[in-house]
């Protein structure tokens, strides 16, 4: 791949160094064309890391890292550093299997300084580096927190921020401005950072200030100059104290992100400030590719892509059965149209869940709430106090950072929330920080609160069509990221029995208990021996809360070894319930058989990056693993 006449002799962030300042717009161009030309045939996250291009050079240009200390908040905007800081040559690897990672990690490379892949967290991350720094007696360390916009709607940032104000701490948190985080940036903030960034009186005396001050040619004393009149205009024509001075920060900005001359000569006049400092960056979201400056959304992970037009390549193929966050898409819908107190909730990925659907439809009824998903737990709480019944749809790795209000404020209350937990289990390239492995067992122990997991897109909306009754409490529905399994997905809903599964075949000598859409790895296992007229047990258990223990007593009457199969975590998951039950038999009943259990699922381990096939292929719970222990259990 062509990298550049200057991107090629960048190995380390001391050769970005090296250079004079009049190249590095030569160096942003050839990052941009290198980012883009991976990716079109090696998939990522691709407009976020586009529009930060210039940054990333201007940051390592200006400060001493990796001995200064950079945190990008989530890591979608990341891929430039990767490059500059070594990995140039195994970027193509990005997100595949033992290759680099799409977010950045410590165990990386020495210039990630802190792990990510979850939103808002740098500014926490940076003010803990600064502060460690200063009872270190290190004062020259330099701490820098990159944060989009979006990320900055969730609440870490905000109490970050107020903490970091009055610290005192050298940090330096630099937003980058793009009004978009995945979806287009939603909330008070957005509309605060608009203002800013469009006030037409400030900006044209901002332009004339620094036209009178020297402009371009960066006299020292025209800067100074320029830096104090700036901090004059903004109360005064922003209707108020800005927002981040409020919180203590010396504000700069807005700068326009893609100037790098103009970043460096200020991130370097920034170098020199102590104390908490914030610089408003506005850049475009997809820089440089056309198509991705159109249209953000979509090519925030748009696949694989033709480099000259930017046109997405989609699979021949036809078909295909519906992504399970489009049935739940079109399902909401459908049962919102005969329920009019159904209404959607999802913290800023309502593309990625497909409430986005709901929301064209029924604006009214559907609720972006940013980058907060505490917040929007304890909403679809509120909602359920006064009658209604909200479906809030968070990603299944994300549903951790709102534990305590699903305890809280939904459980406890019994109030008649339904949380839809969407790319549960294994999710494939993003890896460890997005994997949605632990919420079986984390959500398993809280009373009150029903957990279920369809097998398949029938059972997902059978499952959403039952948590709408007024017989069901507090219920989490877990499912996978990608396609369901049927092409004709549209069944006629039926109400299911709380807590009640389902025999998908009787055998003998080995039952499989499954939980979720992996219960069709078992399947196929099951269907291979069949073949071979041998006989296995598959109960699809569809309820991890309550288990169905009906089940549970007929497969200990009439097999000898039970194996559990989900794409959760084994410690505390699905098949440690199963043994707790029958445990709980046995110490009651003394005359209590109880059968061999063999459990499948996510080790006790975090799992790197790759494709979902490979990763259950790890972890033992393909076709191929069930099926070599099945035959091991039967030899």
């Amino acid at each position: 791949m062509l990298k550049g006449v200057v991107l090629e002799n960048i190995n380390s962030p001391e050769d970005l160094r090296k250079l004079p300042i009049s190249d590095l717009s030569e160096l942003a161009l050839e990052l941009r064309d290198y980012i883009i030309d991976t990716l079109s045939t090696h998939p990522g996250h691709l407009a976020s890391s586009l529009g930060t291009v210039e940054l990333c050079v201007a940051l390592h240009y200006v400060f001493n890292t990796p001995d200064d200390k950079i945190v990008f908040d989530v890591g979608h905007q990341a891929y430039a550093h990767k490059i500059l800081t070594g990995r140039r040559d195994v970027f193509p690897t990005i997100r595949t299997y033992g290759g680099i990672s799409g977010f950045p990690r410590m165990d990386e490379s020495p210039y990630d300084a802190f792990g990510t892949g979850h939103s808002s967290t740098s500014i926490s991350a940076a003010l803990g580096m600064a502060t460690a720094s200063k009872l270190q007696g290190n004062t020259n360390r330099q701490h820098i927190a990159v944060i989009g916009d979006g990320s900055m709607t969730g609440g870490e940032a905000f109490e970050a921020l107020n903490n970091a104000g009055v610290s005192k701490s050298n940090i330096l948190v630099v937003l980058n401005d793009n009004g978009i985080s995945i979806d287009k940036a939603v909330g008070g903030l957005s509309r605060y950072l608009v203002k800013i960034t469009t006030s037409e009186q400030y900006n044209k005396i901002k332009e004339s200030v620094w036209r009178r001050t020297g402009g371009d040619k960066r006299q020292s004393w025209g800067r100074n100059f320029f830096s104090k009149s700036l901090a004059a205009l903004k109360s005064s024509l922003l209707d108020g104290a800005n927002l981040f001075e409020s919180l203590g920060f010396r504000y700069f900005g807005p700068v326009d992100g893609h100037d790098t001359q103009q970043l460096v000569e200020v991130l370097s006049q920034l170098k020199q400030l102590n104390g908490p400092k914030l610089l408003h960056i506005v850049t475009t979201k997809g820089k440089g590719l056309k198509a991705a400056e159109n249209n953000p959304v979509t090519y925030h992970a748009p696949g694989r892509f033709d480099v000259e037009t930017g046109k997405q390549l989609k699979s021949s193929s036809t078909n295909q059965p519906l992504k399970y966050q489009d049935v739940f898409g079109h399902t909401i819908i459908e049962l919102a149209r005969k329920n009019d107190k159904i209404v959607g909730i999802t913290p800023a990925m309502p593309t990625g869940c497909s409430l986005n659907m709901m929301m064209e439809c029924m604006p009214d009824r559907a609720f972006d709430v940013g980058i907060a998903e505490q917040h929007a737990v304890t909403f679809a709480a509120g909602l359920a106090a006064q009658g209604m019944i909200p479906f809030c749809n968070i990603y299944s790795s994300f549903m951790q950072r709102a534990y305590d209000q699903v305890i809280h404020d939904v459980a406890l209350q019994r109030l008649h929330v339904v949380m839809c937990l969407d790319r549960a289990g294994i999710v494939g390239e993003d890896g460890s920080t997005h994997h949605g492995v632990f919420d079986i067992a984390a959500f398993r122990p809280v009373p009150n609160l029903t957990i279920c997991a369809p097998m398949d897109e029938h059972e997902l909306r059978d499952m959403m069509f039952t948590a709408q009754t007024d017989e069901c409490g507090p219920i989490m529905i877990r499912y996978p990221r990608g396609a369901s399994v049927h092409a004709e997905w549209e069944n006629e809903m039926h109400a299911l029995e709380i807590g009640k599964g389902r025999c998908l075949a009787e055998g003998e000598r080995v039952a499989i208990l499954s939980i979720g859409h992996i219960g069709n790895e078992a399947a196929k296992a099951v269907a291979a021996l069949a073949e071979k007229d041998i006989r296995i047990g598959h109960y699809d258990m569809r309820f991890v809360k309550p288990l169905d223990t009906g089940i549970l007593d007929h497969v200990a009457q009439h097999y000898a070894h039970v194996v559990t199969v989900e794409d959760g975590c084994l410690e505390g998951g699905f098949g440690s319930a199963v043994l707790e039950y029958y445990q709980q038999r046995r110490a009651s009943e003394p005359s209590f058989v109880e059968p061999v259990v063999t459990r499948l699922g996510i080790p006790d381990k975090f799992i790197r990056h790759g494709s979902v096939e490979q990763l259950h292929s790890d972890c033992g719970i393909d076709c191929q693993s069930i099926l070599s222990l099945l035959n091991t259990i039967l030899s």
